[in-house]
């Protein structure tokens, strides 16, 4: 894939009681992360998501907060774009590779990288400009608590823009057997208005794009796409 996709959570936050979930699913903490980032030299692209990029070329630059940055596509790119750029990863591995290749890349004054786990981390209010959230699935009530936190992050005039996987991609492709770590666009655009602040919802559509599936052939997947301006 020419894409960054770091698909990062089905878990780049983890439940922080130390407990498995009800249903016994894996818990996808900093351990898993570290682990699985060690394994290969690099786990990802490192190419910017196409979602956050359609969703984020036209804005002006500003401060942004990029949400389980991984190895740091997205965070990258936005910096190459002019934005002053946080990224946050529950990896200490993921954010170690994402400040040596902004060095390499003569970002390092316009990034920082920070580990965090949001079930015990939320950014403070109002102080981006842009909040981008690109594929961090979490079961929906932990969900719902983090991506409120997350929208207040965002400034009056600011966008908050999220990419996901869409519920419909379950059995076009391989995906953890856990259909609530899934969501719709219009389940992310309620949310939002029953949270902090008033929205103007740009863009909320399931946008297809397409993928190769592990066994090798082609299949056309939809990624819920989410950007909304805060109003007040």
């Amino acid at each position: 894939m020419t894409e960054h996709h770091h698909e990062h959570a089905h878990g780049s936050a983890h439940r922080h009681d130390g407990e498995q979930a009800a249903d016994d699913r894996p818990r996808w903490d900093a351990s898993f992360w570290d682990e699985r980032y060690s394994s290969s030299p690099s786990l990802w692209s490192g190419h910017v998501n196409a979602a956050v990029r359609e969703e984020t070329v036209s804005l002006p630059p500003g401060r942004a907060l990029d949400v389980g940055c991984g190895e740091g596509g997205d965070a990258l790119w936005l910096a190459e774009q002019g934005w002053q750029v946080v990224g946050v990863d529950v990896s200490q591995v993921a954010i170690e590779r994402a400040a040596a290749r902004a060095a390499e890349l003569g970002l390092a004054g316009s990034t920082t990288f920070e580990v965090r786990d949001l079930m015990a981390w939320a950014p403070p209010e109002a102080s981006f400009d842009l909040v981008s959230v690109a594929f961090v699935h979490l079961p929906t009530d932990d969900r719902r608590a983090v991506y409120a936190g997350l929208a207040a992050a965002v400034a009056v005039g600011g966008s908050f823009v999220v990419a996901a996987h869409h519920p419909s991609d379950i059995g076009v492709v391989p995906r953890p057997p856990y259909p609530d770590l899934f969501f719709t666009p219009d389940e992310l655009a309620a949310d939002l208005a029953a949270g902090p602040g008033e929205w103007d919802v740009v863009v909320a559509e399931a946008r297809p794009r397409p993928a190769t599936h592990p066994e090798g052939h082609g299949v056309e997947i939809s990624d819920t796409v989410l950007r909304a301006v805060r109003t007040a």
